[in-house]
C-alpha cells in the first residue's frame, strides 16, 4: 500500500478519495474542492497491481468484488482519477510501463482474418437482447452526433446518419459500400432516405442476420445486401464507401492494405468516409484490460497514424472533423440506460458480466470527457474537384433529408 500511497498523494490534486485497505485501515487523499468517493479494496494485493497496470488491476478487481465503491459509483471514482489525470499527468512509472507496451503493440493488433473473426464474434455476438436494452431502437454502436447536451440518443444518433450521408453527397441509385455495417441502420437509412444501392458487410454472425430482418420488414430487400464478409474479400468497384465503427479493429498493421482496399473499390468519381475512435495524443497502446475482455485486436489510433497510410495508397483527403464530447455524451446515454436495465441484463448473463460491462462503460467515458479519446470522421476522395468550394453544403445536404 506505501507505493500506492505514494503514487496517489502526487495525483490526487482535485477532490478526495478514500480508501479501505483489506485490513480495515482508511487512507485518505485529499486536494482542492471536487468529488468526494470512497472505495474498498477487499483484497491484500490489488494496491500492488494498480501500482502496475492500473486499469487492469481496478477492473478485474471490481468484476470480481475484490474492490468495491462504498461512497459513489464505479464512474465517480474513475471520473476522479481522470479529471486528475488530465491536469497532472499520469504517473512516470506509468508511462514507463506504457512505453514497455509499446514494444509489443502490433503483436497485440495482428489481425488476419480468421482471428478478425473471432474478436468481432467476442463481442458483437452476444445476446441481441444486450444491445436493445442500452442502445437506441435503430442499434447504433458509435458515436452520435449531439446538436446539444439537452439532445436525446435517438434524434442525435439520426443527425448522425444525416451527417455521414451528406458528407458522402449520396444522390438516388448511387452504388454504396458500407464496411462494418453492424445491425444494418445505416445502410437502411441512405436506401429508405435517399434511394441508395447499398453493399453491407459484416464479420458478426448476429448482426447479419439482424440485418437482413430489418431490410425485409422495411421492404428494402432490393435497395440493400447484407454479406458476412471480410473488408480483403470484398471485390467490385462502388461510387460511395463508408465505415463507421469498425476501423477500430482492423489493427495498425493493417492500415495500409485497409486504405489501400478503399482505393481500389472507389470509382474515379468516388467519395469516401472513414468514421472512426481515435485519440488526440500521440500514438499509444490499447488498454490491457480493454484489450483482454472487451475488443481483442482492437486499437485507437492518433490521428498521426492514419493519415499517412490513406496519403501513401494516393487517395485525397479533402476534410476532417474532430469529434471531442459528442462520444462521451453518447455513452452517457448508454451508461444510464444499462443501469436503467442492469436486472434484465443480469438475467441474461451474471452479477460479473454486469460489474464487467459497468466497468467498460464508465471507463470509456471518462476516456472520451478527460483522457484524449475523441472520434475521427475522414473524407476522401480520388479527384478533389468532386466537393464543393464551401464547406456548408453539408448543412444544406442535412437539412433537406
Amino acid at each position: 500500500m506505501l507505493v500506492l500511497k505514494t503514487i496517489l498523494k502526487k495525483l490526487i490534486r482535485v477532490g478526495t478519495l478514500t480508501i479501505v485497505d483489506a485490513s480495515g485501515r482508511l487512507h485518505i487523499f485529499s486536494g482542492r474542492s471536487g468529488s468526494t468517493v470512497k472505495v474498498h479494496l477487499h483484497n491484500k494485493f490489488i494496491p500492488w497491481r494498480m501500482v502496475i497496470t492500473p486499469t487492469m488491476a481496478i477492473g478485474e478487481g471490481y468484476m470480481e468484488g475484490h474492490l468495491t465503491v462504498e461512497d459513489g459509483t464505479i464512474y465517480d471514482f474513475l471520473s476522479l482519477l481522470g479529471q486528475n489525470i488530465e491536469t497532472h499527468g499520469q504517473h512516470p512509472f506509468h508511462l514507463m510501463v506504457e512505453m514497455v507496451s509499446r514494444l509489443f503493440k502490433r503483436f497485440q493488433q495482428f489481425n488476419p482474418q480468421l482471428l478478425s473473426k473471432k474478436n468481432v464474434a467476442h463481442h458483437y455476438d452476444l445476446s441481441q437482447k444486450l444491445y436493445e436494452l442500452f442502445l437506441d431502437p435503430d442499434l447504433q454502436y458509435s458515436c452520435a452526433y449531439f446538436e446539444s447536451p439537452e439532445t436525446d440518443l435517438e434524434t442525435a444518433q439520426e443527425n448522425k446518419k444525416r451527417h455521414i450521408a451528406a458528407k458522402l453527397m449520396i444522390s438516388p441509385g448511387q452504388s454504396v459500400l458500407d464496411i462494418g455495417s453492424g445491425w444494418g441502420g445505416l445502410a437502411i437509412f441512405l436506401a429508405k432516405t435517399i434511394g441508395a444501392r447499398v453493399t453491407g458487410i459484416t464479420l458478426s454472425e448476429n448482426q447479419l442476420e439482424e440485418s437482413h430482418k430489418k431490410a425485409k420488414n422495411e421492404g428494402l430487400t432490393d435497395l440493400i445486401d447484407f454479406y458476412l464478409r471480410d473488408y480483403r474479400d470484398q471485390a467490385g468497384t462502388f461510387e460511395r464507401i463508408v465505415s463507421v465503427g469498425m476501423f477500430e479493429h482492423v489493427g495498425i498493421g493493417h492500415f495500409p492494405n485497409f486504405f489501400m482496399t478503399y482505393k481500389n473499390l472507389l470509382a474515379d468519381n468516388g467519395i469516401a468516409l472513414l468514421h472512426t475512435i481515435g485519440r488526440s495524443s500521440p500514438p499509444s497502446v490499447t488498454d490491457p484490460w480493454v484489450r483482454k475482455y472487451i475488443f481483442p485486436g482492437g486499437y485507437i489510433p492518433a490521428l498521426s497514424e492514419v493519415l499517412p497510410a490513406i496519403e501513401k495508397t494516393g487517395l485525397i483527403v479533402t476534410d476532417v472533423e474532430i469529434l471531442h464530447a459528442h462520444y462521451a455524451e453518447t455513452i452517457r446515454h448508454w451508461r444510464t440506460r444499462f443501469n436503467t436495465n442492469r436486472d434484465t441484463i443480469k438475467t441474461i448473463y451474471d452479477e460479473r458480466f454486469c460489474r464487467m460491462w459497468e466497468f467498460y462503460l464508465a471507463s470509456s467515458e471518462v476516456s472520451f470527457r478527460f483522457l484524449g479519446m475523441t472520434v475521427f470522421q475522414i473524407q476522401m476522395v480520388k479527384k478533389s474537384r468532386l466537393l464543393p468550394l464551401k464547406r456548408d453544403y453539408i448543412e444544406k445536404l442535412e437539412n433537406e433529408m
